[in-house]
Parts: structure tokens; C-alpha cells; sequence
């Protein structure tokens, strides 16, 4: 769901301070989601916690996508507002001090105060990383899905496809999503598989609550042989939650990252998009 951006920092620049981005990637595994709670076991509360120890003043940000718990991050990107003068190195080191081991900041660079993380996305990418394997995943255990049945690589594209464009996703979507349309338009689909690895990647406008996690259980379903491709149309149609496979697990689950215009100038990506299978 997209927002937009609050009166509190529409004109950052004109009250002397500066908009900041920063490109943060973590592994969700011991977090409970990007979405500060009153636990404090968030990624947005760690990243907070480090900025304020760094700029020794509260500091408040804002994500380009909330992701779930165990739900893992390449290139989250936020933006804050601060009137502390700092290198862009700076922020980048300082507040990686701070941070535990499985947060980082990886890049950071100063933006116009029109400049919303948020907002000014056209578009969001995750990948979902899967064994395909007779044995569980162990080095590997909570970075990847897990399935011990073969699976027909054409069956589950010629499904993929079916979903690309506009289309209203409520068969996908959680009940507990908060977006105000589930109308969203899927501009890519690939599946590719390296070894025992497979790697389905998304690219969308927006995303619903659940809504990767609940066409990958689907996506299964025919790649499994359980269902023939010809479902995914009547799964689509039917727009109940009912008529979709369960949730597939987060553990493979990774935010590629928002999709910006170029005129911002930000990074695409960063040095964990290499070690991604």
C-alpha cells in the first residue's frame, strides 16, 4: 500500500534540515517484521535505536515496504529527516556501530525533501529463494523454502504468467491486509534454477499482505503436479482467500527493494544481490 507522504515533513529543506535515504539490508530470521512493536524485536526499532545513538537525537523513519517476520531484506530503503551535518559515509559506518550483526546499512545519500521512500516507488521486487530437495535445509535453514517433490519448471511458468498485468489479487491477499485496493499489476514473473536452487522472482507495482507468500503456495501446487496450470485462472477469478493454497513459508522470502525513477539517483542494488542464488 502506498502512502503519502505526511504534512510533518513535506518542506524538510525550508526548516533547515536535511531528507537522508539509506539502503538497509538485513536477515529477518530473529525480527518480528520491518513494523516497529512494543517489543522492540523489529528491524525498524534496531535501525531507529542505531540512528539515535549515532545522531544522539531521536530519529524517525520511513520504509519504502514493510516486510513480515523471518522475511529477509537486500535492499530496504528508508528515509529520515535530520538537521545533524554528516558525511554520507558517515551515516553509513556510524551507524553500523550500532547496529547488530544481521542489520547494515549499506548506502546512504542525501535527497530532496519531495523525496519520499514510500511514495515516489513505481515499483517493488522480491525474490523467493527454494530448495528442492529429499533432505531439509540445514546451513541454509531459515533462507530458504523447502520442497521434497519434484517440480515441472514449465507448469509453474505457464501458471506465473496468468497473473501478469492488472488484476484484483483478494485470492492472495491476507485478512488482515490493510491496503485499500487489492488491484495490483504484476509486471514480472521468472523462475530460474541453479542446482537444487530455485529462485522465482516478482516485480509489481504494489504488494498485498502475504500476497508473494500466498501465489508461491499456489505456484507449488502446480509445480507439484497437484493441480494442472489451467487452476491458477479459477484461483484468480474465484477472489477468495478460500480458493488459494496456504501460505508458503517466509524463509526464503527476500525485499529486492523499491524500484525508483532514475532522476532520484539512488543505488539499484547492493553486494548481497551477487550472493543471492
Amino acid at each position: 500500500m502506498i502512502s503519502q507522504p505526511s504534512p510533518a515533513t513535506a518542506d524538510a529543506d525550508r526548516q533547515g534540515l536535511q531528507r537522508w535515504a539509506l539502503g538497509i539490508s538485513y536477515n529477518g530470521q530473529g525480527y518480528e517484521g520491518w513494523q516497529s512493536q512494543p517489543s522492540g524485536r523489529t528491524l525498524q526499532d534496531q535501525l531507529e535505536a542505531a540512528l539515535a545513538q549515532f545522531a544522539a537525537e531521536p530519529v524517525a523513519t520511513v520504509c519504502a515496504g514493510r516486510t513480515d517476520a523471518g522475511v529477509h531484506g537486500l535492499m530496504q530503503v528508508v528515509h529520515f529527516d535530520t538537521g545533524l551535518q554528516r558525511e554520507a559515509f558517515s551515516w553509513v559506518r556510524g551507524t553500523n556501530s550500532f547496529l547488530p550483526p544481521d542489520i547494515a546499512v549499506q548506502w546512504a545519500q542525501p535527497v530532496p525533501a519531495e523525496f519520499h521512500s514510500r511514495a515516489s516507488a513505481t515499483a517493488r521486487r522480491y525474490a523467493y529463494v527454494l530448495l528442492e530437495s529429499p533432505v531439509r535445509p540445514s546451513v541454509d535453514a531459515g533462507r530458504v523454502g523447502w520442497v521434497f517433490r519434484p517440480l515441472d519448471s514449465e507448469a509453474m511458468q505457464a501458471a506465473a504468467n496468468v497473473l501478469l498485468g492488472e488484476h484484483d489479487f483478494t485470492s492472495f491477499r491476507a485478512s488482515g491486509c490493510q491496503a485499500r485496493s487489492p488491484v495490483k499489476t504484476m509486471r514480472r514473473i521468472a523462475i530460474s534454477r541453479r542446482g537444487a536452487y530455485w529462485r522465482f522472482e516478482f516485480e509489481a507495482n504494489a504488494f498485498l499482505h502475504h500476497m508473494i507468500r500466498n501465489i508461491m503456495g499456489c505456484l507449488l501446487v502446480v509445480g507439484q503436479g497437484l493441480q494442472p496450470p489451467e487452476w491458477m485462472p479459477e484461483v484468480l477469478a474465484a477472489r477468495s482467500r478460500d480458493a488459494a493454497a496456504p501460505t508458503f513459508s517466509p524463509d526464503g522470502l527476500y525485499f529486492l527493494g523499491p524500484v525508483y525513477d532514475p532522476s532520484w539517483g539512488l543505488p539499484s542494488q547492493t553486494p548481497a544481490y551477487h550472493w543471492l542464488p
